[in-house]
């Protein structure tokens, strides 16, 4: 149902942001996949069940995306997705990576003791090839941990085409580098409602 195109990732560090350098560098990471969207052109009532088509790809992507950011799956802090629509298709069609991104990510860190009780963020648009997606970052156990708010731009040249969907999946390993604006902190978190 989904043939895939193209797969980028993509993964920076970040020693500092004009302050003192942090001990551990902060680790980012991003994976997006171009694929064809099988609803493009048209309007198609029932688009639920492509759900079950993504989840296989979802997981893979994450497993990718963990295997290039080179970090234990207890480093992980931060997670997000997205999806940018081309422009033959709706935003609806983005909406579809919902489950598939968001439970991928979950159960590749759960299975591996990391415990997710937040929300995994996420944001899409319909867009013409080369455009760039904020993908939202929160904390993974906890979406009130203000020093984990943050985004990573995802772009992947010449994608998607009118007729493709492109699905990112983003990962971080802590928060902000020089995070000092208060909120609940990571150590406080009870993670018994994802958000506190």
């Amino acid at each position: 149902m989904f043939e895939i195109r193209r797969v980028l990732t993509h993964v920076e560090d970040i020693f500092h942001e004009f302050g003192p350098a942090p001990a551990q560098p902060l680790r980012r990471g991003a994976i997006a996949v171009v694929l064809t969207n099988p609803f493009a052109g048209r309007y198609e009532a029932n688009i639920e069940h492509a759900m079950e088509a993504l989840k296989p790809i979802g997981l893979d992507m994450a497993q990718r995306l963990l295997a290039a950011m080179k970090v234990p799956h207890a480093s992980i802090e931060g997670y997000g997705k997205g999806a940018i629509v081309g422009s033959r298709g709706e935003l609806e069609h983005g909406a579809l990576w919902h489950v598939p991104g968001g439970y991928a990510m979950r159960e590749l860190l759960e299975k591996n003791g990391v415990p997710t009780n937040a929300i995994v963020p996420s944001t899409k648009k319909v867009g013409v090839p080369s455009t760039a997606l904020d993908v939202p970052l929160t904390h993974v156990n906890a979406s009130y941990v203000r020093s984990h708010f943050d985004a990573i731009e995802v772009r992947v040249p010449g994608a998607p085409a009118a007729d493709e969907l492109v699905y990112i999946l983003v990962m971080s390993t802590g928060q902000r580098v020089h995070a000092r604006v208060g909120g609940l902190a990571k150590e406080a978190v009870v993670g018994k409602d994802g958000l506190r």
